[in-house]
């Protein structure tokens, strides 16, 4: 809204000739966001509380302290990165709206699993909510396709110029990276400030990334697929601002949790993100925190399927670390460090071509 008001107006007053640059753009996205979340967080965490997260039964024995914790923030942060998004972005750009689509619809179905855990004491089952990602990933994924937004190809990185054209079977990649990352991110959410703490560099690498693949110039230099990104740059920079804002009542001891709502939008938003970018194979070492939670998962679900036995402690990773001993604020300042080391070896890559 403000660039397009900025475009009628900047002949009168020149100092809005600076809304025409991504980088003032998102800059400014990111603070106003952060602002917003700040002002506002403890008012929403006192409206939410009568949303309280039920007794958790797959987590360790310390956990059931925080039983009746407040939940849904994710509702927060998702208002928060659409309020900025119609703020500072180009309301043109096809991406932003699909974009907006695509953190709403993973968001709505967090939500209605949220709210099925709270009053019915079980969430929506697994198939459900699976189908439904499918649902909507397919809906954005095919509007891209059907808008020519984006390149039905999947770029290699480490290579120059190699990708491989997949038509059609570009949708079920496509699909597949969705569901994959948003699930992924879910998984990671299982204690104060892992999951939103350790999407902040994530979210920090893939601004980047974006801004450099929707720079003509630099996307040449850097061999990478120039997509047009200049505007998911920006929403980036909102999605950073929100995570932090979060990360201020969400830290180690939380105000309240994220909930499905918030990791299922966040995750999806993510893995675009990566999509529009071209970029999706740097999301296996960016998020190779989210990667090897979720494999930690279908190790130990095959380990005591077939032989009985258990690889960690428990599952998801994180909690294997618990019942090892480690304090709650240690996992989650180490794994963020992790992290942010894995953000800047992908994006490093970028160069290794």
């Amino acid at each position: 809204m403000l660039y397009h008001i900025a475009l009628h107006i900047k002949s009168c007053l020149s100092i809005f000739n600076v809304m025409q640059y991504v980088s003032f753009r998102s800059m400014a996205g990111l603070l106003s966001t952060l602002l917003f979340s700040i002002l506002f967080g403890g008012w929403f965490i006192g409206r939410s509380a009568r949303f309280r997260s039920p007794a958790r039964i797959a987590t360790p024995e310390n956990h059931r302290s925080k039983d009746n914790m407040p939940t849904m923030g994710g509702i927060f942060v998702i208002g928060a990165v659409v309020i900025n998004t119609l703020l500072w972005c180009n309301l043109t750009d096809a991406k932003v709206w699909l974009f907006l689509l695509t953190i709403g619809g993973f968001g709505a179905i967090g939500f209605w699993d949220d709210w099925s855990k709270i009053h019915a004491r079980k969430g929506i089952s697994a198939r459900s909510k699976f189908l439904l990602q499918v649902v909507v990933a397919i809906l954005v994924v095919g509007t891209l396709l059907v808008l020519n937004e984006i390149e039905p190809a999947i770029y290699l990185p480490f290579f120059k110029h190699v990708c491989w054209h997949l038509g059609i079977f570009f949708l079920l990649w496509a699909v597949f990276v969705l569901i994959g990352c948003s699930n992924a991110v879910n998984l990671t959410d299982g204690l104060d400030g892992l999951a939103i703490g350790s999407l902040i560099p994530n979210f920090g690498a893939f601004t980047l990334i974006a801004y450099l693949a929707g720079h003509k110039e630099f996307a040449a230099h850097l061999l990478i697929a120039y997509a047009h990104t200049q505007e998911i740059a920006v929403v980036g920079a909102i999605l950073i601002g929100a995570s932090l804002g979060f990360l201020w009542y969400n830290s180690y001891p939380a105000q309240i949790f994220m909930g499905d709502v918030g990791s299922l939008a966040l995750g999806a938003s993510l893995a675009y993100i990566a999509l529009v970018c071209k970029q999706e194979f740097l999301l296996v070492i960016s998020g190779g925190l989210f990667v090897f939670e979720t494999i930690s998962v279908i190790m130990q679900v095959t380990s005591y399927r077939l032989f009985g036995r258990r690889i960690f402690r428990m599952a998801p990773f994180h909690h294997h670390f618990e019942l090892l001993g480690w304090p709650e604020s240690r996992i989650t300042a180490r794994f963020g460090i992790i992290s942010l080391v894995l953000c800047l070896l992908a994006v490093m890559t970028l160069k290794l071509r």
